[in-house]
């Protein structure tokens, strides 16, 4: 019986066969292939369906069309639904596995019917037709329907196959106009969907200027705002050599999740090729170590475990352990016959990955791996033969080995791989030997002239610097060892004191060699009185005649030290050849010589704690080479001499005391590099010294701030103003310096424009104020008081600065107020050591000045508006006096009612904050009544301040007449050069300047009576608002304040000791000045015989201080003439 045929295909069947497929699809995605192979069936039978046209010279598609139809249809369905609904994503992944099943088909047709490629198969005309319909739904209303749709985009565009070049056009400019979109996740599904269409881009192909996609996907990953973009960006961009700095940049991610990625989902995921096969085991991936540059993997370390996240610095980690183990090719590992050797081998060759002497970012990965892979830390085992051939690489490793054991406290590695005191000083001679030699090599050549070659002078001299290095190391590996045994200490010992008394020893061997040193030593006065020996060595060489020092007998112990070094023998002392009779080679040896003999009291004077008086060998390297150094006038020598006697300073009180206005001398006219030296010596004397200088009963910390302030106005270096700026933060936050005045400035200087370009100096004040502020009550009251005059010359500044720069707006600083003075905040930054700050009512203290404020008629309404919103941002105690909660509730009403501002906005946030206070305080306000609290006598200040405020309903209408736009900088002025910053004076905020003109202040140092009488104008002043002046000091613009103007007015601080009676304090006031100009007129510039005398009288006065026969307790000590020639000479 013959085949039944079966029956022809009905499009009707396709409404409900369709569906159904759609219904088990969205159920659960196991069923997807299954339903794949029926769809794909249907889709067949469908197309087979035709009906001709034109008297059948063509077909008319009429079941494809029905069919794509119906499928659209049930995509629509799915496009309202919103993000995480499970139903629409199982849709969606199944549309794309059935675009790419389909893709796989028509592959298979095209092979198998051999057909042209002109020739449009089903498939491709169903995926045309798909794409077109998708692409109108990307600009819908709906944020969820462009979700949806760009996301059906980025799940199908990888199986397309080819399409055609207007499809192709218009489906690249539709998502990268997604790429601005305002929702995150149509930019996420944008970004996605743009990785996978930017392999098929041919730059080249591109018209001139116009991006393409890779480099928009890149700044996508730079500079968008959401991070699920970026991180979409991060894991979908194609993975290469040319995109590597980019996925590099986000190791400084501000979302830690991205940054995590970096390491887990890039670095350590392409380190090697995914079709990595035996024979191709050489191959690495783009990621992997030695593909990268020194700069990449040191920017990866740094980033990964400088990292505050803990889940970032894991992954950092972890990457650092599969760099140990693919750094080496796996041939080189199968030649291991031991476990240890192959895990030291890899470990040497992990650290030839970094620069061991730049920065510490070596021993950082090297203890990351130490600490995180244990099996590599058990294996680790130093045999004899590893010390035999010492490489940079194998000092190192085993320095860091070691310290990692002793952190941890395992005393059996330690035991087991600390090397033997004498084994080790050998080593360490040999290693100098070889330098020494090397050393005298290098400088044969160049007297006869052999090393012409630059590659070979540089080779030679990269082998030096690694010998320095292997040493340094070495020397450094001693301080662990244990000198119980007395041949090896001795032994030990001798190495170091030779090495430092030879002039070829490198500088960077000298601290390491000191601090070997300063562990043999008993004490320190037999380390000072050791490096006192070997600076006369250097200063005065034995005659080569005399021959060398006898050896030390056991059985007498009379020329012996206490360490056990042979006493020079003595001689009778030569005098010095004058410096007149010496040949420029003699004078170069001989600054040679006292520069390392600097170098070494340098580092000998670092390592001591004691005080200058207990250590009496120090008097003669004090006058025989410090002092004598100080007044050179080669930069190199007077550095280190300075330095020396600042360091000398630290430890003697009476010295720090007589040398201080030398120091401050030098600042004035020192260079950069010399300025940058002396200003930290000057800082560390006043926090060593702290109440020597800036003490409670201390008459000199106000000149000193005066001081300092004045050089942050007129310094224009960079450098010098941060050091400045972080010197006086110190001094803040230690709680030396309370003056509200130099917080003030310091937060002027903090929001300048003209600062934005020094971003060590923002850095530091970043961190200060938030530290400074959260560290004590006392610390943010403080920032409370300063908030309204700051807040005051701040907007004048801010409506007449026109410069480049864009300045911080005054709302923005009232924000940066609201935060620094929250005592909630200060509370969790405390973590639990700050008691009750829920009850501490600072921000309705703040509240009640913003209010008072609010009365004046100088602010704008901008400003009002800010100062206004800022109230609904402070923080109201829950327990609060209640007199506080009636006086501010007081001054608001009174606020309302005859000074409302005028903008809308400033009117709703000032009723909004009022409606807050009476809810929050309703107990304490239900009785308030403003006629018994103007009985107070307490408050009668407050009512006289409020009865003055005329009612005035027009004011806030017109506004205050505006000055010509003049460009007015911030300048870092202080309350003793105009008046103070809490009176009605407004001028611009400080700041230091770049090449601008600087304002003049007045004298410093005055006549006896003019003095106190200014001291006590200077406390009315402080006491309470000044009245009007009767003399006006003329306002300047920029241009017309000089820098002369400043070093002008400047005076000399006079730093007197506290050890003076009190019966000589009138003796002890500053010299009176006389003014060197009058009504404001200028003196000429100095010529250059004027400026070299000078100079020269400054030297002469440097040279008086420092060779004073008297020991003073303050260089302020002579006479009256004798104060006022020292000053003129200074000056």
């Amino acid at each position: 019986m013959p085949a039944r045929a079966p029956a022809p295909f009905d499009l009707d069947s396709l409404n409900d066969a369709l569906p159904q497929i759609f219904d088990q699809a969205q159920s659960t995605a196991a069923s997807h292939q299954k339903n794949f192979v029926a769809l794909y069936k249907l889709h067949s039978h469908a197309a087979a369906i035709t009906q001709p046209v034109d008297n059948g010279k063509s077909l008319k598609l009429t079941g494809e069309r029905a069919f794509e139809d119906l499928f659209h249809d049930m995509i629509i369905r799915v496009l309202p639904l919103k993000k995480g609904t499970t139903v629409a994503d199982r849709i969606v992944k199944f549309t794309a596995g059935y675009t790419k099943f389909i893709t796989d088909k028509n592959l298979e047709e095209r092979t198998k019917n051999k057909l042209p490629e002109d020739d449009e198969t089903t498939s491709e005309r169903f995926l045309s037709h798909f794409v077109k319909f998708l692409l109108k739904g990307c600009t819908a209303k709906d944020k969820v329907v462009r979700f949806r749709v760009i996301q059906c985009i980025a799940d199908t565009i990888s199986h397309l196959g080819e399409i055609d070049e207007d499809l192709y056009t218009d489906l690249r400019a539709t998502l990268l106009a997604r790429l601005n979109d305002k929702e995150p996740t149509v930019r996420t599904q944008a970004v996605i969907a743009l990785s996978k269409l930017s392999y098929s881009e041919d730059p080249s192909e591109l018209a001139q200027g116009e991006p393409s996609i890779l480099d928009t996907i890149l700044d996508a990953m730079a500079y968008d705002t959401s991070p699920d973009v970026r991180r979409a960006a991060l894991l979908n961009i194609p993975p290469n050599p040319q995109t590597l700095p980019a996925l590099l940049a986000r190791t400084r991610d501000v979302d830690a999740s991205i940054r995590k990625l970096v390491y887990t989902s890039v670095l350590e995921k392409y380190c090697l090729p995914k079709d990595r096969t035996p024979a191709a085991a050489s191959t690495v991936g783009f990621t992997h170590p030695r593909a990268l540059s020194i700069a990449q993997r040191e920017l990866i370390v740094r980033n990964g475990l400088g990292d505050r996240e803990e889940p970032v610095k894991a992954a950092a980690c972890k990457l650092l352990g599969a760099w140990v183990d693919v750094v080496r090719s796996d041939a080189a590992k199968k030649e291991d016959g031991v476990k240890s050797e192959g895990v030291i081998e890899d470990m040497i060759a992990f650290l030839k990955l970094f620069d061991l002497t730049e920065d510490t970012i070596a021993e950082d990965a090297l203890s990351a791996v130490l600490e995180n892979r244990v099996d590599i830390y058990q294996h680790i085992e130093f045999e004899e033969d590893y010390w035999t051939s010492i490489t940079p690489e194998r000092a190192f490793l085993a320095r860091v080995f070691i310290d990692k054991c002793i952190a941890k406290d395992d005393t059996h590695k330690i035991d087991t791989t600390l090397p033997v005191v004498t084994a080790l000083a050998f080593r360490i001679q040999d290693a100098y030997n070889a330098l020494v030699a090397h050393v005298e090599e290098d400088a044969a050549r160049a007297l006869t002239m052999l090393s012409h070659d630059e590659d070979e002078r540089a080779r030679r001299e990269e082998a030096r610097l690694d010998q320095e290095f292997a040493i340094g190391e070495m020397l450094r590996l001693a301080l662990n060892l244990d000198y119980g045994d007395e041949i090896g200490r001795r032994k030990m010992f001798q190495l170091v004191r030779g090495m430092l008394s030879q002039d070829v020893l490198p500088e960077a061997l000298l601290a390491r060699c000191l601090d070997v040193l300063r562990v043999l030593s008993p004490s320190e006065r037999d380390l000072i009185r050791v490096v006192v020996e070997v600076v006369h060595e250097l200063r005065d060489p034995a005659d080569p005649a005399e021959g060398e020092a006898e050896p030390v007998k056991e059985d007498v112990d009379d020329d012996a030290t206490e360490m056990g070094s042979p006493r020079r023998p003595l001689r009778p002392a030569q005098l010095p050849k004058p410096v007149a009779e010496m040949s420029p080679e003699e004078k170069a040896r001989m600054d040679a010589v006292d520069l390392r003999c600097l170098s070494l009291c340098i580092g000998m004077l670092e390592r001591v704690n004691g005080t200058f008086e207990e250590n009496s060998t120090l008097e003669g390297i004090l006058g025989e080479l410090i002092i004598p150094a100080v007044k050179r006038r080669e930069m190199a020598l007077r550095e280190k001499g300075l330095i020396s006697l600042g360091l000398c300073c630290l430890i003697a009180r009476r010295m720090a005391l007589s040398s201080f206005q030398l120091f401050l001398s030098q600042v004035q006219t020192a260079p950069e590099v010399l300025k940058i030296r002396v200003l930290q010596i000057i800082f560390d004397i006043l926090m060593v010294h702290e109440g020597a200088f800036l003490g409670p009963g201390s008459p000199n910390g106000e000149k000193i701030i005066e001081f300092l302030l004045q050089l942050l106005e007129a310094e224009e270096l960079e450098r010098v103003q941060a050091l400045l700026v972080m010197g006086i933060a110190k001094l803040m936050l230690s709680g030396m310096v309370t003056d509200e005045r130099v917080l003030q400035t310091l937060v002027l200087v903090f929001i300048s424009p003209e600062t934005a370009s020094n971003q060590e100096l923002r850095q530091c004040l970043s961190y200060f104020f938030p530290v400074y502020a959260y560290s004590s009550a006392a610390n943010q009251n403080r920032m409370r008081k300063i908030f309204i005059p700051l807040y005051e010359r701040l907007t004048k500044a801010y409506h007449e600065w026109d410069g480049e720069e864009d300045m911080v707006t005054p709302a923005q600083v009232a924000l940066m107020f609201v935060d620094w003075t929250d005592p909630t905040r200060a509370a969790a930054a405390a973590k639990g050591l700050r008691k009750d700050a829920e009850k501490d009512p600072i921000h309705l203290d703040l509240a009640t000045d913003i209010v008072k404020a609010l009365f004046s008629v100088d602010y704008d309404k901008e400003d009002k508006k800010a100062l206004c919103q800022m109230l609904g941002k402070l923080y109201l105690p829950d327990e609060v006096d209640d007199d506080k909660v009636r006086i501010l509730k007081l001054l608001l009403s009174n606020l309302r009612s005859r000074r409302p501002p005028r903008d809308t906005a400033a009117k709703n946030a000032l009723l909004k904050f009022d409606a807050a206070l009476s809810k929050k305080y309703e107990r304490q306000l239900e009785n308030f009544s403003e006629d018994e609290f103007r009985k107070l006598e307490e408050l009668r200040e407050l009512f006289e301040f409020l009865d003055d405020i005329i009612p005035d309903e027009n004011y806030d209408d017109d506004e205050p007449p505006k000055k010509g736009r003049k460009r007015r900088s911030l300048s870092v002025a202080t309350e003793t050069t105009t008046s103070a910053a809490t009176s009605g004076d407004r001028s611009p905020p400080p700041s230091p300047r770049h090449g601008k003109g600087k304002a003049k202040r007045r004298r410093l140092s005055q006549s006896d009576d003019e003095s106190d009488e200014d001291d006590a104008r200077t406390e009315t002043s402080r006491a309470s608002p000044a009245p009007a002046p009767t003399r006006a000091v003329p306002k300047r613009s920029a241009a017309e304040k000089s820098k002369k103007a400043v070093s002008k007015a400047f005076q000399p601080i006079v730093i007197s000791s506290d050890d003076d009676d009190e019966d000589d304090e009138d003796e002890e006031e500053a010299t009176p000045v006389a003014k060197s100009t009058t009504n404001g007129s200028r003196r000429a510039p100095a010529s250059r015989s004027s400026r070299a005398k000078q100079e020269a009288r400054v030297d002469a006065d440097v040279d008086d201080l420092l060779d004073g026969d008297v020991t003073r307790d303050s260089i302020m000590d002579s006479s009256e003439d004798e104060e006022a020639d020292e000053v003129d000479n200074i000056l």
